[in-house]
C-alpha cells in the first residue's frame, strides 16, 4: 500500500511540474539579439536591416 501511494505521488509530481514551468510569467520574454546593422522588428519577430 506504501509503495503504490509513493507511486502516485511521484506520477502527479512528474505531470504537475512541467505545467507549472510553463505557466511562470518569468519565462514568457527572450533575449534575441542581431547581427550589426540590423535590430529585432517586434511585428515580424524576425531581425531588420536598419534603414538609413
Amino acid at each position: 500500500m506504501k509503495m503504490k501511494l509513493k507511486m502516485i505521488f511521484a506520477a502527479t509530481a512528474l505531470i504537475v511540474a512541467p505545467a507549472l514551468s510553463m505557466a511562470c510569467p518569468a519565462h514568457t520574454k527572450q533575449a534575441m539579439s542581431c547581427a550589426d546593422g540590423m535590430t529585432y522588428d517586434q511585428e515580424s519577430h524576425s531581425c531588420v536591416l536598419i534603414a538609413s
